[in-house]
C-alpha cells in the first residue's frame, strides 16, 4: 500500500506537539508500519521532503519524526520504499491537481501538497493524519473530490495546527 504522511505525524511521533500518550503512540506506530511493509508517496519536486525538512530539525533529543524525515530522505529515490509523483504548479503557484472548490478555499495551503499527491498518484493513497484539524474540518469536501485520509487520533484529541 501507498501512504502520504503529513508533516504533523512524524512532529507528533517525536514528541513535540500538545498530543496525549495514546496519539503519540499511534503515529509512532504508523511511521514503523510504514517503514517496515508501506511505500511513502513523495513529490518530485521536494515539496513534501523540504515541509518536513522545515519542521522536523530537532534542537535537542532528536526524536523518531526526525528519524523518519532522515529515513525518507536517504530513501525517496529506493522504489521498495518511496514514490514520487510530478506536481504540476498552476500559473498563480498553487498546485494545478489540487480541487478548486469552494468547499475548500479555507483548506491550509500548506496541506494541499499531499491532497495535491494523493490525487495526483495512480494509487489515490490515503493521507495520514495525527492532530491537524483542518483534514477534520473539511474532510466531507476532501472525500467528495477523492482524497482518502487516515486519522490516528479523533477529532477531539486534535488541536489547531501549530507547524
Amino acid at each position: 500500500m501507498h501512504y502520504l504522511i503529513d508533516t504533523n505525524v512524524a512532529v507528533v511521533a517525536s514528541g513535540r506537539s500538545d498530543a496525549g500518550p495514546a496519539c503519540v503512540l499511534a503515529a509512532v506506530d504508523r511511521i514503523s508500519q510504514l517503514q517496515q511493509s508501506e511505500i511513502l508517496v513523495l513529490d518530485d519536486g521536494f515539496h513534501i521532503l523540504g515541509e518536513y525538512d522545515h519542521n522536523l530539525h530537532s534542537d535537542g533529543q532528536p526524536g523518531l519524526g526526525d528519524a523518519f524525515y532522515l529515513w525518507a530522505l536517504r530513501n525517496r529515490s529506493n522504489s521498495r520504499h518511496c514514490e514520487q509523483v510530478p506536481l504540476v504548479l498552476a500559473d498563480d503557484g498553487s498546485f494545478a491537481a489540487f480541487p478548486t472548490a469552494a468547499e475548500l478555499i479555507k483548506f491550509d495551503p500548506s496541506d494541499r501538497k499531499f491532497v495535491a499527491a494523493a490525487l495526483t498518484h495512480a494509487a489515490n493513497p490515503p493521507v495520514v493524519n495525527a492532530v491537524d484539524t483542518d483534514w477534520h474540518a473539511h474532510y466531507t469536501a476532501l472525500v467528495g473530490h477523492g482524497v482518502r485520509v487516515e486519522f490516528l487520533c479523533p477529532a477531539e484529541m486534535t488541536r489547531p495546527r501549530r507547524a
